[in-house]
C-alpha cells in the first residue's frame, strides 16, 4: 500500500462491469467510471482547488466594501489574483522538485493546501479598514499558493487518469471546483453577515480547506511514476522541445485557442447585456446565473464526462463543441424575445449545460496532451493558451462589435465564430485520435 493513499476496490472491478474502449483495453462502463479509485477523490481535490478563488476575489471585495474602503483601493484588490495568469512561469519548479512525502505531485498539493488553510485563517485576523495593505499582501500569498496548488493538481490529474477516465475526471474536478466557489462566494457571505462575522468566516474557510485536503490522502499515486527533469533548465526547455516535436503540435495549439472561442465571446459581456439591454434586475440575473447556471454547468460536466466513456475524445469534442456553439442562440432568443424571466433562465440554463459538456471534453484534451515527465509545465502552458481567446480577443473585441452590429447580430456572430474550431477538429481528426490512443502523449 502506497504511503498516504487509501486502498479501495473500485466498483468497476466487479465481474461484468467492465467494457472495452476503442483501443481494445478494458474500461469501466458508463457512470461506474466515477467510482474508480483514481477518479472519485478528484471531487475533493477539485473542491480544494476552487475554494481560495473567491476568497481573494469577490468575497474579499465584499468585505472591503462593507468596511467603506475607497472604490480605488477596492479596484486595486482585483490585482491580487495575478498569480493565476502567471503560474506557468514557476510551473517548471513543480516539475523539477518533489516534496519528501506523498509522491511527486501529491506532496506539492498537500503542502499548498495546509499552507492555504493557515493563510486563510491569518486573513481572518486582519481587517480592510485598519490594515488593508497587510490583508492584500496575505491575499497575494494565498493566490500564489492556490495557483501553485492548481499546477500540481493539473499535473496529478494528467498523470494518474487512464485515457478512458479523463472525461469523468474532468467532470468531477469541475463539480468540486464549482461547489467550492459556491461555498466561498455564496455561503461565505451568508456566514459573515449573519453568524461569524468576516474574520470568523475566513477562519472557517481555512478549516474547510484542512478538511478538503483529505482528498489528497485518498488520491492514489499514478500507476507509472515518471522521473522529474534532471535540471531546472531541462524542466523549462524539455517540455517545450518535446511538445513541439510532435507532428500535431500546431494543430492542437490552434484548436486550444479556437475550441471555446464562441463561448468566450458570448460570455464576455453577458451580465451587462442581461442588465442593460434585456432589462432584468440584478436579483433576477444573480439568481439565475448563480443557482441555475451553476447547476446546469455541473450537470453538463457530469453528463459530458459520462458520455465521453462511450464516445471517445474526438466525437465528444465535436458533439459537445457543436452543442455549445448552437446554445449561444439562447442569448439571441433573449435579445429578440419578450421580457420573461423564464426565457432568460431557459437560455442561460441551456448555454451553461452545453458549456459544461464542452469544458469536460476540453479538459480531457489538455490532460491527454501532457507527457508525465512534464505534465505540470505543459498543462500550465496549455491552460494559459486556452485563455488567449477569452482575455485578448473576446474581451477587447466584444464592445465594438456590439456597438456596430447590435446585440442580436452579435450573438449570431458568436455561433459563427465557433465554427472554425469545429472545422479544424473535423479536418485533423487523426491527430485527435492519436491523442485518444495515447500516441506521443502521456507516456513515461
Amino acid at each position: 500500500m502506497r504511503v498516504g493513499a487509501v486502498r479501495w476496490r473500485s466498483i468497476t472491478s466487479l465481474p461484468g462491469l467492465e467494457a472495452m474502449d476503442s483501443t481494445g483495453s478494458k474500461r469501466p462502463s458508463d457512470n461506474r467510471v466515477y467510482f474508480s479509485r483514481r477518479v472519485a477523490p478528484l471531487l475533493l481535490v477539485g473542491f480544494a482547488s476552487g475554494l481560495p478563488l473567491a476568497l481573494t476575489g469577490g468575497t474579499l471585495q465584499a468585505w472591503a466594501t462593507q468596511q467603506n474602503v475607497s472604490l480605488q483601493d477596492i479596484g486595486l484588490l482585483t490585482l491580487v489574483g495575478t498569480a493565476y495568469t502567471l503560474k506557468f512561469l514557476w510551473s517548471p519548479l513543480v516539475d523539477r522538485f518533489a516534496a519528501p512525502w506523498l509522491g511527486r505531485r501529491r506532496g506539492w498539493m498537500l503542502a499548498m493546501q495546509w499552507t492555504l488553510a493557515l493563510a486563510l485563517m491569518a486573513m481572518g485576523t486582519l481587517e480592510p479598514q485598519n490594515n488593508l495593505s497587510g490583508l492584500a499582501a496575505l491575499a497575494v500569498f494565498v493566490a500564489f499558493c492556490s495557483a501553485t496548488q492548481d499546477i500540481a493538481i493539473d499535473a496529478y490529474r494528467s498523470d494518474v487518469l487512464h485515457k478512458n477516465e479523463r472525461g469523468a475526471g474532468a467532470a468531477l474536478s469541475v463539480l468540486g471546483y464549482r461547489l467550492a466557489m459556491l461555498v466561498s462566494g455564496g455561503l461565505a457571505l451568508i456566514l459573515a453577515d449573519n453568524w461569524l462575522g468576516w474574520g470568523g468566516m475566513y477562519v472557517c474557510m481555512g478549516l474547510i480547506m484542512f478538511i478538503a485536503s483529505f482528498g489528497t490522502f485518498l488520491a492514489p499515486e499514478p500507476d507509472v511514476i515518471s522521473k522529474p527533469p534532471i535540471s531546472l533548465a531541462d524542466a523549462v526547455i524539455e517540455p517545450l522541445k518535446e511538445f513541439f516535436s510532435r507532428p500535431e503540435a500546431i494543430t492542437v495549439l490552434t484548436l486550444i485557442v479556437l475550441y471555446k472561442l464562441g463561448d468566450a465571446f458570448a460570455g464576455a459581456l453577458s451580465t451587462t447585456f442581461l442588465l442593460r439591454e434585456a432589462g432584468y434586475t440584478a436579483t433576477e440575473v444573480g439568481t439565475v446565473n448563480k443557482l441555475l447556471g451553476l447547476a446546469a454547468t455541473i450537470l453538463g460536466a457530469l453528463a459530458g464526462g459520462s458520455l465521453m466513456a462511450r464516445l471517445g475524445l474526438y466525437r465528444s469534442l465535436f458533439l459537445f463543441g457543436l452543442l455549445q456553439a448552437v446554445s449561444n442562440l439562447g442569448f439571441w432568443v433573449i435579445s429578440v424575445g419578450p421580457h420573461q424571466v423564464w426565457l432568460m433562465a431557459a437560455g442561460i440554463g441551456i448555454e451553461n449545460l452545453c458549456g459544461g459538456m464542452g469544458t469536460a471534453a476540453f479538459v480531457a484534451l489538455l490532460m491527454g496532451l501532457c507527457k508525465r515527465e512534464f505534465s505540470a509545465t505543459q498543462f500550465a502552458l496549455l491552460s494559459a493558451l486556452s485563455a488567449v481567446g477569452r482575455t485578448y480577443l473576446a474581451g477587447p473585441l466584444t464592445p465594438p462589435i456590439v456597438e456596430y452590429a447590435g446585440w442580436p447580430h452579435f450573438f449570431l456572430f458568436t455561433v459563427v465564430i465557433a465554427l472554425p474550431g469545429l472545422l479544424l477538429l473535423y479536418w485533423r481528426r487523426r491527430d485527435i485520435d492519436k491523442i485518444d490512443m495515447g500516441q506521443n502523449v502521456a507516456k513515461s
